[in-house]
């Protein structure tokens, strides 16, 4: 399988420099795979987990938003939190959801409300993934 280059940035450090194979992404409009060659775009992201196929094997990285660019160049991404799966803080993610849950429940009909729901529904689906790591 051809190879490109990836980097994944968050605001604290550069979590991720090199060649891959392919990086599946938690995009805002659904999961989307990259590989060498792939059309231009760029979309943001949606809290998920985003995996690295490399030669060393695979790699997930906990994101919780931001944005995606494929170029020529290859793909950059630039979120807004990123750890590795083994090195998220689930207390954080717990914390959120229950926020989100707070500002949910006091919340009349409303687009706003829908998007809240909507950001519940992946931090709950990042907390799955990691509650089924965990047992593994």
């Amino acid at each position: 399988m051809a190879a490109f280059h990836f980097e994944l940035v968050s605001p604290e450090k550069l979590l991720f420099s090199g060649d891959v194979e392919q990086v599946d992404v938690p995009g805002a409009e659904g999961d989307f795979g990259v590989l060498a060659d792939h059309a231009p775009m760029v979309t943001t992201l949606r809290p998920g987990i985003l995996t690295v196929h490399g030669s060393g094997g695979e790699q997930k990285i906990v994101v919780l938003g931001g944005f995606a660019e494929v170029s020529p160049e290859g793909l950059t991404v630039l979120a807004d939190v990123a750890e590795a799966v083994d090195d998220i803080d689930r207390g954080m993610i717990t914390a959120r959801i229950g926020e989100l849950e707070g500002r949910i429940a006091k919340m009349d009909l409303s687009a706003e409300l829908d998007k809240l729901i909507t950001r519940l529904d992946h931090f709950k689906e990042v907390d799955r993934y990691l509650t089924g790591t965990a047992a593994h």
